[in-house]
């Protein structure tokens, strides 16, 4: 078994972030300013330091795509929660819309822990409609994880209702969202224009495909743009950046609800678990409309596997997810 690599936590309550090292170096960041709708975590750096999400809107960087602005490093979030879109909230939504949409607001940090086998960051935050009214209280534990080449981030979350019924409508637009670095991207060869579940267009042009070389694999052997509306245990987005080989997989776990998760993956860069959205995802054959009870809370867990020199193979990320499902 591989040595444990260093992992530590570094908060910086002036610059609303706190950093995660590897053995020294930036891995990631817990980011909670108050401009980006949601906490992320951003960047995802590999372990030669090149980046794996895109810069935009935080850091551009040259030759990379400026479309969904909400699509900010590593987030969680919903596109229809009593209504109101948490998933498409940016500061590009003009105020006079800005009442269809909602706001994660961190609210504490709870805890670090740092151990031999990594370091954990606890968090909360509350879900909030335009009007200021909490609809659900979330409480956030982040365990991070290092050992060779390979990193490793769980996530998971309880929502629980706050004051009242919270209605989970069955969304395209869901739930965990990695948006990837250009070269994760698949070539693209013609434009396409994406429509959100209220309508709003957003053009994706075709860009220099130099460098681009990402490609999607799901747990049940499905590859390429063919993932986006098929359920999987994971997804593996393999690529080669800088002339490192990388591999970034989403795992799913048995406990969530609509487990094996549908696949909201496009080859524009957007990489999503959609747990509670089926309706969309699978030509309407099924539909999920998730509720809370007021008081009543849900758990969702999910994986994130960072590999660095290699492409993670089928075999390695089915022993990932049986131990993933044990926790």
């Amino acid at each position: 078994m591989e040595q444990s690599n260093s992992v530590t936590l570094v908060r910086n309550d002036a610059e609303k972030k706190v950093e995660v090292l590897v053995d020294g170096k930036l891995f990631t960041a817990y980011l909670y300013p108050e401009t980006i709708a949601k906490p992320v975590l951003y960047p995802i750096k590999s372990s030669q330091g090149n980046d794996l999400t895109r810069g935009f809107p935080l850091a551009p960087r040259p030759g990379e795509r400026v479309d969904h602005p909400h699509h900010i490093g590593i987030w969680f979030n919903y596109g229809d929660v009593n209504g109101l879109d948490f998933w498409n909230n940016s500061d590009a939504i003009p105020e006079d819309k800005k009442s269809g949409y909602g706001t994660i607001i961190h609210t504490e940090i709870l805890s670090t822990r740092e151990s031999r086998e990594g370091a954990e960051l606890e968090v909360a935050a509350d879900w909030v409609g335009p009007d200021g009214r909490i609809l659900l209280k979330e409480t956030t534990r982040f365990i991070f994880s290092s050992s060779g080449e390979k990193n490793v981030i769980d996530r998971i979350t309880t929502l629980k209702a706050h004051g009242q019924a919270v209605s989970f409508t069955d969304n395209k637009e869901g739930m965990l969202g990695i948006r990837v670095a250009r070269e994760l991207e698949h070539p693209s060869d013609k434009p396409e224009i994406f429509t959100d579940a209220s309508g709003i267009a957003t053009a994706v042009p075709t860009l220099n495909n130099d460098g681009v070389t990402g490609m999607y694999r799901s747990s049940e052997g499905i590859e390429g743009d063919d993932v986006w509306g098929t359920r999987g245990k994971w997804v593996n987005l393999t690529g080669e950046i800088n002339g490192e080989k990388v591999s970034l997989a989403i795992l799913d776990h048995p406990k969530n609800p609509g487990y094996p998760t549908y696949w909201h993956a496009r080859g524009y860069g957007l990489f999503a678990a959609n747990t509670l959205g089926q309706k969309a995802m699978s030509g309407g054959k099924e539909e999920l409309n998730f509720k809370l009870a007021d008081g009543e809370s849900v758990t969702f867990r999910y994986r994130i596997v960072v590999n660095s020199g290699s492409a993670l193979t089928d075999e390695v990320l089915n022993q990932e997810s049986e131990n993933f499902e044990k926790k």
